[in-house]
């Protein structure tokens, strides 16, 4: 993986690395916004070699204004890495349970971090442990990483930048139809989204089996050239939206990383509601 064309990997090309013996930092960032933590997952069975990374204390900052999952400090997040393996040069493959969501915000940090050569399991733990992927549940065997972390290597976004997209640009809202439009909203304290955002639910971009689906540059055909990012409610599923544009091409795509939590801590800026 010298020369990174695209931000995935299938369960075959790293079942030859891992067989191979191909230098690979494996990251097991399964994870759920409510409901059992991760790494009891984890524990039960993981990838050979992977090293469990915690989604929201090892790769975002404390919840506050700047959201819920909002970024972390280059220091901490320097620290969280290093404890995980990671190192310079050499790849890493991030997996989840399969909806890839927090595999991509995984995916997303680290290259904003500075690390370029990071993909994604396409369809994660599921799709490898359905095509009869090795499983564990030893502990890896850890090596102290040496990664230096070097934000600014993905585009960002904050609220003002945001607004401006919104308005002459194409900002994507991540999230299901009924909390964009305002009909509901089970997380953040106010329902609706950020005026001129169009709605494409993260849904929409994957297959039945939770892979990426292999016709993402029709379905991204009509946003145009011009400037693109995405958001959600706290930069989460946003990201995943950020992974798919990079599928088809847009590695310009930018993610709000605050995103809706974070737009709704300022009460004076508007809320669309449709």
């Amino acid at each position: 993986m010298a020369s990174v064309r695209t931000p995935l990997i299938t369960v075959a090309e790293l079942a030859d690395r891992l067989r191979s013996g191909q230098p690979t930092t494996l990251l097991d960032v399964r994870w759920r916004l409510s409901g059992p933590p991760g790494r009891d997952d984890y524990d039960a069975g993981h990838l050979p070699g992977a090293v469990f990374v915690d989604l929201d204390r090892d790769l975002c900052g404390p919840p506050g204004p700047a959201g819920r999952h909002p970024l972390p400090h280059p220091e901490a997040l320097e620290g969280a890495l290093r404890a995980a393996g990671v190192r310079e040069g050499r790849p890493v493959v991030v997996y989840d349970a399969g909806d890839g969501m927090a595999a991509a915000r995984a995916w997303w940090t680290l290259r904003w971090a500075g690390h370029a050569d990071v993909r994604v399991l396409d369809g994660g733990f599921a799709a490898w442990s359905v095509a009869g992927g090795e499983v564990t549940d030893k502990p890896a065997e850890l090596v102290r990483g040496d990664v230096v972390v070097v934000p600014g290597g993905m585009p960002v976004l904050d609220a003002a930048a945001a607004a401006v997209l919104a308005a002459d640009g194409v900002l994507l809202d991540a999230r299901v139809g009924p909390r964009f439009r305002g009909e509901t909203e089970p997380i953040d304290a106010v329902a609706g989204h950020i005026p001129g955002a169009r709605n494409l639910p993260y849904g929409e971009l994957v297959a039945a089996d939770g892979t990426l689906r292999a016709d993402l540059a029709d379905v991204f055909a009509d946003l145009g050239d011009g400037p693109i990012g995405a958001y959600c409610g706290s930069g989460v599923t946003a990201a995943h939206t950020v992974l798919a544009l990079h599928a088809a091409g847009r590695t310009d795509a930018a993610l709000y990383v605050g995103s809706w939590s974070n737009w709704i801590t300022d009460p004076s800026r508007p809320v669309g509601r449709v």
